[in-house]
C-alpha cells in the first residue's frame, strides 16, 4: 500500500495562491496590510466598484485584479478601470454572483469567476454545475465541515474551472491552512482576508511552516558500529504514516544527522507500527521544520516533525508520542567525504533500521564497517535548537 502526504505539505501542485478581499475598503483603511499582501502566497486581489480605481494605484503590480460586480450597467465603468490599470496586466477577472453579468463580461474581454454561497447540498450542486462553465468559481461555504468542499473538489478534477474557497472569518488561520489539505490537493486557491498583522502574521508562518523543501542529503560510509550498553532512547510516533521512502534525521551533534527507518519493513515476531521511529538515544538531535532541531527528550505531543524522504523531499508533521524506556545501545560511527565523522546511538537490535545510500533499510544487527548510509549534513553550533554562528567542537 503506497500513502501518498500531499496534505501534509504544500507541494503536488504549485503552491496555492491565496486570494484578498478588500471587502471595499479604502486603501487608507487597509493600510500596511497592503503592502504585507504583496509577495507570495498572495497572487490576486478582490476589488470593489467603489475602491478598484484607488486601490489599483497602490497595489503591487505582481497582484492579478479581481473585480466583484453584481449588475450589467457596473460592467462598461469596470471596463474602464481595467483599461487605465496602473497594473500592467492585460486583463482582469470579474466575479459575480450573476450568471447574466458574466455572460456580458466575457464581451468586455473580462476573465469570469462565479461566485456563490452554498448552505445546502442542492445550491452546491447548482453552484458547480454553472461553475464549470466558468474558468473560476469562488465558493463561500454556510457550514464549518469540509464535505462540501471535498464534493467541489473532486468533482472539479479533471476540469478547466479552479476553484477558490472563501474563508470568510479573517481571524480563522487554523480554517484556512487546514482547506489547503482537504482532499491532499486542496483547492486550487483560497481567499483569505487578515485584518490584523497578528493573523496575517500568524497565518505566513503556518504555511511556512508547511512548505515542502528539500534537504541536502549525502552518502557516508560506516567506520564502526560498537555496542555500548544500557541507555535511555526514544521511539517517536506521528500522527501520520510514513512512506517506505521515508524516515527521521537524527545525530548525536549539530553536524548533521543519519536517516533512521520507520517501523514500515516487515518484521517476524512484530505488527507494523508505520507511524513510528526508533529514533535512539534520549540526547540526539532531531531534525524538525524550519531549520530547528530538538532533543529527543524534549519531543511532546503536538511538537512540529520533520519527515525526511530518500531523496531529500521533506514534509510535516507532529509528534503523537515519544516512548522512552531502557534498552541496550549501539554506537554508529559514520564518514563523509566533507572530513566530517557522524555518530548516532540506536537500540541495539535487529529490528531498527537505517536506509542505505540506494534507500534500502539496513537492520542494525546487519550494519558493518564499509556499508554506505544517507545522512544530512549540517553546519555546527546550535542554541535551544536553533543554529548559530559560533566556534564549537562536539565530539
Amino acid at each position: 500500500m503506497t500513502i501518498h502526504h500531499a496534505s501534509a505539505g504544500l507541494s503536488a501542485k504549485s503552491d496555492p495562491g491565496v486570494w484578498f478581499d478588500t471587502a471595499a475598503e479604502d486603501a487608507a483603511t487597509l493600510g500596511p496590510l497592503l503592502e504585507r499582501v504583496a509577495g507570495p502566497p498572495f497572487s490576486a486581489i478582490l476589488l470593489y466598484p467603489n475602491n478598484a480605481e484607488q486601490i489599483d494605484q497602490t497595489a503591487p503590480g505582481r497582484l492579478r485584479r479581481v473585480l466583484q460586480v453584481d449588475s450589467v450597467a457596473d460592467l462598461a465603468n469596470a471596463a474602464e478601470t481595467a483599461r487605465l490599470s496602473a497594473s500592467g496586466q492585460p486583463s482582469w477577472i470579474v466575479a459575480s454572483r450573476s450568471a447574466e453579468v458574466l455572460e456580458e463580461a466575457s464581451a468586455h474581454q473580462f476573465e469570469r469567476c462565479l461566485r456563490a454561497e452554498v448552505a445546502n447540498a442542492g445550491e452546491l450542486r447548482d453552484a458547480i454545475a454553472l461553475g464549470r462553465r466558468y474558468p473560476w468559481l469562488l465558493l463561500q461555504l454556510k457550514d464549518v465541515t469540509n464535505i462540501p468542499l471535498e464534493l467541489a473538489i473532486a468533482t472539479l478534477q479533471g476540469t478547466s474551472t479552479r476553484l477558490v474557497r472563501i474563508i470568510s472569518d479573517p481571524l480563522d488561520v487554523d480554517g484556512a491552512v487546514l482547506s489547503l489539505g482537504v482532499m491532499e490537493s486542496g483547492p486550487d486557491c483560497l481567499m483569505f482576508s487578515p485584518r490584523t498583522t497578528g493573523a496575517l502574521d500568524a497565518f505566513l508562518e503556518r504555511l511556512e511552516s508547511l512548505r515542502l523543501d528539500k534537504l541536502p542529503l549525502s552518502t557516508g560510509t560506516v567506520l564502526r558500529t560498537s555496542p555500548v550498553g544500557m541507555g535511555h532512547r526514544s521511539c517517536v510516533d506521528l500522527v501520520t504514516i510514513f512512506d517506505k521512502n521515508e524516515g527521521m534525521l537524527v545525530g548525536s551533534t549539530s553536524h548533521g544527522g543519519l536517516l533512521c527507518c520507520p517501523e514500515v519493513f516487515p518484521m517476524p515476531y512484530m505488527d507494523l507500527r508505520p507511524f513510528r521511529v526508533n529514533a535512539g538515544a534520549v540526547h540526539s538531535y532531531v531534525y524538525g521544520p524550519g531549520g530547528r532541531t530538538n532533543y529527543l527528550s524534549e519531543l511532546r505531543a503536538g511538537t512540529p516533525a520533520m519527515v525526511v524522504g530518500i531523496d531529500g523531499t521533506t514534509r510535516t508533521s507532529r509528534v503523537g508520542r515519544v516512548k522512552t524506556e531502557i534498552r541496550p545501545l549501539r554506537l554508529i560511527e559514520v564518514g563523509f567525504k566533507e572530513d566530517v565523522v557522524l555518530n548516532l546511538f540506536l537500540q541495539d537490535d535487529w529490528h531498527v533500521r537505517i536506509y542505505s545510500d540506494r534507500g534500502q533499510p539496513i537492520c542494525l544487527s546487519d550494519l558493518k564497517a564499509g556499508d554506505r548510509i544517507l545522512g544530512h549534513l549540517g553546519k555546527a553550533g546550535r542554541h535551544v535548537g536553533l543554529r548559530i554562528d559560533e566556534t564549537i567542537v562536539e565530539r
